[in-house]
């Protein structure tokens, strides 16, 4: 058994009313669907044609929003159904970022995922989904298409059907007769803020906060007169409005579509990528003086190592937090975990990195020395997971195309030895570090610089595969990160600290501008793929 859905865009006439059976079934709050009808305007005027497309949850067979849910609240039921249970739900947003159909969403009142479920509590009785019963035209038809005899099947077997996102490798069950590029493409269309019944200039967030607070203001009811009425008097003064209002049908747009989530992983996402690069550098830095024979990991190296790194990766783990919509259920990525999800592998990880920072330290004092080599191995080896998973976590995040690089491991990997190069050099000029190691520390930061900016420019020049990817490429060099890149990433965070060194200046410099670079570089490349439309 296998169930699954086909819009017949034959017979769809945008009622919505598939919109709001579901709305009124599943008791879902303004501001966030769980099934929507994209309205799609094209051709040229008067050779003009509006598009319906039923959007909602595909019940992919390879769910992406499955492998990554880190507590299993998102799973398959037998009947191929892919089922949400919110009690388990540590509000982490993954499954967002992992779907590339822009199919869940946080919910505003129990502030835990949610989506379509098929209505399995109706299926489990007999009924057919409410959106099925309700459409007048018979547009949405549902079944078990692995039944020969069932309406859905028979369809699929004469009726050339489209799925959204082929190239994803999800298959969805969720099948288009007579399906419109247009509709079905997300970028082929422009998304603007405005639309057929509503403003969306703001967004909604992913907490679908403003939507409970849409009474216009002044500023709203003098900027609709202006779209409406060409201008408005202010004291006799004329205003008129700055932008054309459009009446000529000239490209294809969108009329309607769900309100913008907004950015998913804000601003606690990069910080706590920054702190993890710091945590997992202060102990891989001296750990490869160690290998090289450059300096002994003992004394102060060891505390140093042991003192920072407990210190971020406790930062790290409040920024973690921080950034769920649940955050009293973060323990249920320990005591729940999914094991195929990287922010379970993530997070046993940073526990397991702390626990061996912390024996390393016992060792130390105790001057435990025999087991102390084996203790550094298997410490640099997890300390080098803390410092690469976050890269396989974003690659899980299929949504993101630009998140799917190689190079991203890598990137992830120089920015922890250049954080933690930095990190001690700057211990080094408050005299807390040994003079004999500065210059090792200064080779490894020019390395790491150098490294940097090879992995930078692969991943702004490489072949991207995909329209979204080279979309977020150009937004980063030369749209709306440009300034933060060039100005921040590139001449402050890599070019400067280069010369600097390389002319043996004071490395205070170099070292601070490195961990403000890295910063930036984290922010843009958490955001930039965010700012692409999923649907």
């Amino acid at each position: 058994m296998k169930y699954g859905f086909i819009i017949d865009n034959r017979k769809c006439i945008g009622c919505h009313a598939c919109t709001t059976a579901c709305k009124s079934e599943h008791e879902v709050p303004i501001g966030v669907n769980r099934t929507w009808v994209k309205q799609v305007e094209k051709g040229e005027f008067p050779n003009t044609r509006r598009l319906f497309s039923v959007m909602r949850c595909n019940h992919c067979t390879d769910a992406p929003c499955v492998e990554i849910c880190p507590t299993e609240a998102l799973h398959f039921r037998k009947d191929g159904i892919v089922d949400f249970d919110k009690d388990r739900c540590i509000g982490c947003k993954s499954c967002m970022q992992a779907c590339p159909y822009d199919a869940l969403y946080i919910d505003p009142e129990t502030h835990t995922a949610a989506k379509c479920n098929y209505c399995a509590h109706r299926i489990d009785v007999g009924l057919e989904p409410a959106c099925v019963n309700v459409c007048p035209e018979h547009a949405i038809i549902s079944g078990d298409m692995e039944d020969p005899d069932s309406e859905i099947s028979m369809l699929l077997s004469r009726q050339q059907t489209k799925v959204r996102k082929p190239e994803k490798s999800t298959r969805p069950n969720l099948f288009y007769i007579d399906a419109d590029d247009y509709s079905l493409i997300p970028t082929a269309t422009e998304r603007t803020p405005e639309t057929l019944w509503g403003h969306q200039a703001r967004g909604v967030g992913h907490f679908a906060k403003e939507a409970e607070k849409l009474a216009f203001s002044n500023e709203d009811v003098i900027t609709e007169l202006v779209r409406l009425n060409g201008g408005y008097e202010n004291g006799g003064k004329k205003i008129t409005s700055p932008k054309t209002v459009e009446v000529v049908m000239d490209t294809a747009k969108q009329v309607y579509n769900t309100p913008n989530k907004g950015l998913l992983w804000g601003w606690e996402v990069p910080a706590y990528v920054w702190t993890k690069a710091i945590s997992a550098g202060a102990f891989l830095v001296p750990f490869l003086g160690w290998i090289m024979g450059e300096t002994a990991f003992a004394g102060n190296v060891v505390w140093y190592s042991v003192g920072l790194g407990l210190l971020f990766l406790t930062l790290t783990g409040l920024l973690l937090v921080m950034d769920l919509d649940q955050p009293t259920r973060f323990v249920y990525v320990i005591l729940r975990p999914h094991w195929s999800s990287w922010l379970v592998k993530g997070g046993y990880s940073i526990t397991v990195y702390g626990g061996l920072l912390t024996v390393l330290a016992a060792v130390e004092f105790f001057e435990w020395d025999m087991i102390k080599p084996a203790l550094l191995v298997l410490t640099g080896i997890v300390a080098v997971v803390v410092a690469l998973y976050t890269a396989f976590l974003f690659a899980q995040a299929k949504g993101r195309d630009f998140w799917q690089s190689p190079a991203l491991a890598i990137h992830m990997g120089v920015h922890s030895m250049m954080a933690g190069a930095s990190a001690y050099i700057l211990l080094g000029l408050s005299g807390l570090v040994e003079e004999n190691w500065m210059p090792f520390l200064s080779l490894t930061l020019m390395v790491g610089i150098v490294v940097n900016l090879f992995t930078i420019l692969l991943e702004m020049t490489m072949t991207h595969p995909t329209h979204d990817a080279k979309k977020t490429v150009e937004m980063i060099l030369h749209g709306r990160y440009k300034t933060t890149f060039w100005m921040l990433v590139i001449l402050v965070g890599n070019v400067i600290p280069f010369v600097l060194l390389f002319v043996d200046i004071n490395a205070f410099i170099p070292a601070v501008a490195v961990l403000t670079g890295i910063y930036f570089t984290e922010k843009i490349w958490v955001e930039a793929p965010q700012r692409i439309p999923l649907v």
